[in-house]
């Protein structure tokens, strides 16, 4: 996949072109390149949720999730490529199982609040959202795989549940949203 960076201010996108992964230049705007940049910016958030104190497995499927989201983008990087795997997108699908397992059902919309670590996997969540539309209209434009796609909205569902698990890790709870309707239920109304 390409040579490996040597140096990194290389000038070459000076006038506003980048280089994929198959040695083409596209303009830095380009849908493609939108989408890179979205993935990427996942995955540093990501980086920065890892900084918490987590549980073992969701650390350890956090640090998976990171190199999946790398693959993702090289991906992304050389037209008509494949390195995120069908594989990839069910081991979310267990992981999404077994982390919803113990949750309780959901009676109210809930806040992106919380503790620290459950806010940033909000915030993961809504740049997988935004990091998933900008491969939809990739992929409008440009053939691709469907894994990178079904892939982003898993990560995002998965980040919402990471949200209630890591709000229930020292007996907390999630913030739920102040409804008309539930202020009625609690009035007897």
């Amino acid at each position: 996949m390409g040579n490996r960076l040597t140096q990194i201010a290389t000038r070459t996108g000076d006038a506003g072109t980048t280089g994929l992964g198959d040695n083409t230049r596209v303009s830095k705007d380009s849908l493609r390149v939108h989408a890179m940049g979205e993935v990427d910016e996942l995955n540093s958030h990501i980086g920065v949720l890892l900084c918490e104190a987590l549980p073992d497995t969701v650390r350890s499927l956090l640090v998976e999730i990171q190199h999946q989201l790398f693959n993702l983008g090289g991906e992304l990087s050389i037209p008509g490529f494949e390195l995120l795997k069908p594989e990839a997108v069910l081991a979310l699908d267990e992981a999404l199982a077994a982390h919803n397992e113990n949750l309780p059902r959901l009676q109210e919309f809930i806040l992106p609040a919380g503790t620290r670590a459950a806010s940033l996997a909000h915030v993961c969540r809504t740049v997988a959202r935004r990091a998933e539309r900008a491969v939809v209209a990739l992929g409008n434009a440009e053939p691709l795989k469907d894994a990178p796609r079904q892939y982003l909205n898993r990560l995002s569902d998965l980040m919402f549940v990471l949200a209630r698990v890591l709000n229930r890790v020292d007996g907390g709870d999630d913030v739920y949203w102040k409804s008309e309707r539930m202020q009625q239920q609690g009035d007897g109304s």
